[in-house]
C-alpha cells in the first residue's frame, strides 16, 4: 500500500525556517516525480514545488526561498522553507507521480499527481 507521510509542519516567526519531510513507501522511489502542494484557508490548493530526476521547478510565490529535494536512499523528499511570510500559511501536500525515465519540467498539474499525502499545518506569524 502506498503512503505518503508528511513531517515538519508548525508554527514559526515570519522570516523564520522549517524543512518538511515526506516518507514514501514507494516501489522504485527514482521513477516519481515528487512535489508539493499547499492550501491556504479558504483558497484552492496551488503547486509549490516539483523535482523530477535532477530538475527542480518552483512557483514564482517561492522561487529563491523554498528549496525541493530528495534522499533516494532513505526514499524522503524534503521541502526547505526559509524567508517564511505570513502568506506562507497553509497545509502543505506531498505528491507523486510514476513518470519513468522521463523528466518532467514546469509546474506540476494535481490531476495529473497519482498519490497524495494527508498534509502538514505550516503557520507561519507576523
Amino acid at each position: 500500500q502506498v503512503q505518503l507521510v508528511e513531517s515538519g509542519g508548525g508554527l514559526v516567526q515570519a522570516g523564520g525556517s522549517l524543512r518538511l519531510s515526506c516518507a514514501a513507501s514507494l516501489r522504485t522511489f527514482s521513477g516519481y516525480t515528487m512535489g508539493w502542494f499547499r492550501q491556504a484557508p479558504g483558497k484552492e490548493r496551488e503547486f509549490v514545488a516539483g523535482m523530477s530526476g535532477v530538475s527542480t521547478y518552483y512557483a514564482d510565490s517561492v522561487k529563491g526561498r523554498f528549496t525541493i529535494s530528495r534522499d533516494y536512499a532513505k526514499n524522503t523528499v524534503y521541502l526547505q522553507m526559509n524567508s517564511l511570510k505570513s502568506e506562507d500559511t497553509a497545509v502543505y501536500y506531498c505528491a507523486a507521480r510514476w513518470t519513468g525515465s522521463v523528466t518532467l519540467i514546469g509546474v506540476l498539474l494535481q490531476d495529473d499527481m497519482n498519490y497524495w499525502g494527508k498534509g502538514t499545518l505550516v503557520t507561519v506569524s507576523s
